[in-house]
């Protein structure tokens, strides 16, 4: 890297694992590379289940202390996490417990009690955002329920992002994206919806004032510029929910396209200037979360990689360990297979043999079951290659353009055999690449906060200019892939959606 081009530091942190990741950019080059990594893990304490916040914060020192030895003078710092989950502080500023995790049993059923104060279809028209148990909303109605004390005492409410960077800078923010993701905001007006604070009994004084993207939170606190010898680095809030920055980071040219974050778990959307709550959203039960500029992420969630992951550690158990490299080349071995599942249903979500349900699913709808491992790995890509296209129609019947491409980023955008696959289903271009683009939207909101870009998509010109990306276009008979498509939604129980 060279010495006088400033240095972005992103802090990308997942519910499995975190990591540090430097970007240098100096308007004409850029470059990355990660610098740390560690696990996070769910602590189980007395039945609940908390994150380790002290553990987080550790590792963010630590990071800080190799930026420091390798002599990298930092531009900036920006933080981003997974959604929805939050911690409690004290007027005095002190931590006031753990913050409870979103896989805590205690929201199993929330949403339908909640729903007696305020219907679901009200909730939704407010909010937008898809129902799921754990969201912030159902947390805290829960959490007043069962007169959880750091709620009781809490000055603030800090959103797992804005926790961290006040641990790094004695600073309380609530930064848009990450808030939005809470089922709390008003998707118009953008703003925490009152009635809904107070169905749960919560102030709207809780929450610090709503930052957007770029915002500088403040700087490393006395004793962290002392220690790492890093000096008063600014903290930037960056698109602090993990998605939003992820999107940030999709080098498309216009608006005309849609993405798919894709990995163990997958998120297709739009991008849009405007949320989109009709019938058919909530229906199809679509979420509206907040993106950079100001923009809706709207989106559904898609299982993506779990079943073929599951698979792989079945198999491994039995002697029979496959790469990466290998089971993309026995989705190719595995042609001919014409047995296909929904990926989204319940009974893939945890079982004891993946491939024991993909065989009980096959045999209820009656298809042939597959016998060969590269039957299954066939079964499974296609399966979500199908299950992407019907994610797409509706997202084309729902957005206010056409959508031209398909953007894959993430992990899953270096699987060149469902790339390929995925095309061919759905008739459009699929544009492959950055696969670490969480960490690249992370870095490029700080460099648009240093003045390097003008906007969002000036910082997709910069990925598209220099991170390397694949397109794929869609070949074989197009009436093939129809046909077997409209033969997957009738073995789904989809064709009337």
């Amino acid at each position: 890297m060279k010495d006088k081009a400033p240095i972005f530091l992103a802090f990308d942190i997942g519910a499995t694992s975190g990591r540090a990741v430097v970007a240098e950019f100096d308007g004409d080059h850029l470059a990355t590379r990660e610098i740390h990594r560690f696990p996070n893990e769910i602590l189980e304490i007395q039945g609940r289940s908390y994150w380790n916040v002290y553990r987080i914060y550790e590792e963010l020192r630590q990071a800080l202390m190799v930026c420091a030895r390798e002599g990298l003078r930092i531009a900036s710092i920006g933080i981003d996490t997974w959604g929805v989950d939050f911690g409690c502080v004290a007027k005095d500023g002190t931590l006031l417990g753990l913050p409870r995790a979103y896989r805590d049993p205690f929201t199993n059923g929330a949403p339908e009690a909640f729903f007696r104060k305020i219907p679901r279809e009200t909730v939704y028209g407010k909010t937008g955002i898809q129902v799921m148990d754990f969201n912030t909303l159902y947390q805290l109605d829960r959490m007043v329920a069962e007169g959880y004390e750091p709620l009781a005492h809490a000055s603030d409410l800090l959103f797992m992002p804005d926790l961290l960077s006040y641990l790094l800078t004695g600073n309380r923010v609530c930064e848009y994206t990450d808030a939005s993701t809470s089922q709390l905001l008003d998707a118009t007006t953008r703003r925490f919806d009152p009635e809904l604070l107070a169905a749960v009994g919560v102030e709207s004084g809780l929450f610090p004032q709503l930052v957007l993207p770029g915002t500088t939170v403040g700087f490393l606190s006395d004793g962290l510029a002392r220690e790492t010898g890093l000096g008063k680095v600014k903290v930037v809030a960056v698109a602090g929910h993990d998605t939003a920055s992820a999107v940030a980071a999709v080098p498309a040219l216009d608006q005309e396209f849609a993405y798919l974050s894709s990995g163990t778990w997958s998120l297709m959307g739009i991008e849009t200037e405007k949320p989109i709550i009709t019938d058919r959203s909530f229906d199809r039960n679509f979420t509206n979360e907040g993106g950079i500029d100001g923009t809706i992420r709207f989106l559904k969630n898609i299982t993506g990689m779990w079943l073929i992951e599951r698979c792989r550690a079945e198999w491994r158990k039995d002697g029979r360990d496959y790469s990466y490299e290998a089971i993309t080349k026995m989705m190719v071995d595995g042609i001919g297979a014409t047995a296909w599942v929904d990926p989204n249903d319940p009974r893939f979500s945890n079982p004891a043999s993946m491939t024991g349900a993909i065989v009980d699913y096959c045999r209820m709808t009656g298809q042939p079951c597959p016998e060969s491992d590269s039957q299954f790995v066939r079964c499974v890509f296609e399966s979500l290659a199908f299950s992407y296209r019907r994610v797409l129609d509706d997202l084309k019947a729902m957005a206010p353009f056409p959508i031209r491409c398909l953007h894959i980023i993430g992990g899953g955008s270096r699987n060149r055999a469902l790339n390929q696959l995925t095309a061919n289903v759905i008739g459009l271009p699929v544009i492959a690449g950055p696969s670490e683009a969480t960490a690249l939207g992370n870095c490029l909101v700080q460099a648009r906060a240093a003045g390097l870009a003008a906007d969002r998509w000036a910082m997709r010109r910069m990925i598209r200019d220099h991170i390397e990306i694949e397109s794929f276009y869609p070949e074989g008979e197009r009436t093939y892939w129809e046909k077997a498509y409209a033969h997957f939604r009738e073995v789904t129980n989809q064709q009337n959606l």
